[in-house]
């Protein structure tokens, strides 16, 4: 009988696939316009492989969506990126290293990922913040929370604009207000690739376009990478730079906005059609079922 191996063998054994398989670790500019490369991931939760054999690659300072058929394995490949659940085959590549070598206090200084619907806690905006600190924390030293921790704090409250709400309970914010206090957590991290699961979940309308602005105002003025799955297919094609198209478990196009529209790919996935009306600086996006 075969010897059940335990996580950390596991990720010893994908590891040395890796090696065998003739990765060779990159030269920092190999990658250098890359923030994320996934090479060759297969993960499986059945019998049946969920995600088999993708390659993709985020680029460094822009703004990428990954849009899908629910199901398809867009939330699951965000936790496989930031190391919450291992993949049975491939490896992840993130600044230029892979990801199985980091710890993950490590990996949290790199990348910060804010996940699908975070249930509110009962704590104040300002604790909450505080939060996105625990990858810098010693936990050896008592007084650990120090005056660089307390200025990255601030300066997230100030960029995500909940300075105003800091001695406010989390959760009777409203569901806005709330995302931007957990945006302030993810920007306290200090990471310079941000990642986000559905960040416009049961925002109405006006509170989806200022939360995507505000991320594509981090974007900008911070430089931060930024890498989220939505749904809402006008505003990833309306505010993205790059869009990442999946299908059962594959990417099946990654590629500018106008390259993906070109390309069909959102007609494939969603069997819809996509109507784009100019609307000031940029289109804004109608779909019709087939």
């Amino acid at each position: 009988m075969t010897k059940k191996m335990n996580k950390f063998q596991r990720l010893a054994a994908v590891h040395k696939k890796a090696r065998i398989q003739g990765y060779v670790e990159p030269e920092a500019k190999d990658l250098s316009d890359q923030a994320i490369s996934v090479r060759d991931i297969t993960y499986t939760y059945t019998k049946k492989p969920f995600i088999e054999g993708l390659n993709l690659d985020i680029a460094r300072g822009k703004v990428t969506s990954i849009v899908g058929p629910n199901g398809c394995g867009k939330s699951t490949l965000l936790k496989i990126i930031d190391g919450i659940i291992e993949p049975h085959e491939g490896r992840v590549i993130i600044d230029g290293k892979l990801s199985l070598e980091m710890g993950g206090k490590e990996r949290a200084r790199h990348l910060a990922l804010l996940a699908q619907g975070a249930r509110p806690p009962a704590m104040t905006v300002e604790t909450l913040v505080n939060c996105g600190r625990y990858p810098y924390q010693n936990h050896m030293l008592v007084n650990r929370f120090g005056s660089d921790d307390k200025r990255h704090v601030e300066e997230a409250m100030a960029l995500a604009g909940v300075e105003q709400f800091r001695n406010h309970d989390v959760r009777f914010l409203s569901g806005g207000e709330r995302q931007r206090a957990f945006i302030a957590m993810t920007l306290a991290q200090d990471t310079d690739i941000i990642a986000l699961d559905e960040p416009t979940t049961y925002l109405d309308v006006r509170a989806c376009h200022e939360i995507i602005q505000l991320i594509c105002d981090l974007n900008r003025s911070a430089g931060k990478t930024i890498v989220m799955v939505i749904h809402d297919l006008d505003l990833a094609l309306r505010y993205s730079d790059h869009i990442v198209v999946m299908e059962k478990g594959k990417c099946i196009c990654s590629d500018t906005v106008e390259g993906v529209l070109a390309a069909g790919a959102i007609e494939q996935a969603f069997q819809v059609e996509v109507c784009p009306f100019p609307s000031k600086d940029r289109s804004a996006y109608t779909l019709f079922p087939f």
